[in-house]
């Protein structure tokens, strides 16, 4: 699945979670809101766990970038430098939109 497709699914399983806690807790359905809880509960993690391994991604893309562009400005490598510049855009936006 996509990440756009696994942020869809995390969200839709979030809320559909808390909507079955709550019912099960107001209607006195102590399965359902449990149920509710751990679904809402797992949605929640697999959430954190794709947006800390976004920015990790991010910053690996940026530290390889940043040091591409040394080399390529210690060796007088332009091509380099310039794979390094667009490597560190890219783990700029990729923490951007995690």
């Amino acid at each position: 699945m996509s990440d756009l497709g696994n942020k869809l699914s995390n969200t839709a399983n979030s809320y559909i979670g808390g909507a079955k806690q709550t019912v099960g807790e107001k209607l006195g359905y102590p399965d359902l809101a449990a149920t509710g809880a751990q679904q809402k509960s797992e949605a929640d993690a697999k959430a954190a766990a794709a947006v800390a391994q976004a920015k990790f991604e991010g910053d690996v893309h940026k530290v390889q970038g940043q040091i591409e562009q040394k080399i390529g400005q210690a060796t007088g490598d332009s091509s380099l430098e310039a794979r390094g510049h667009a490597n560190e855009t890219r783990g700029d936006l990729e923490r951007r939109a995690a």
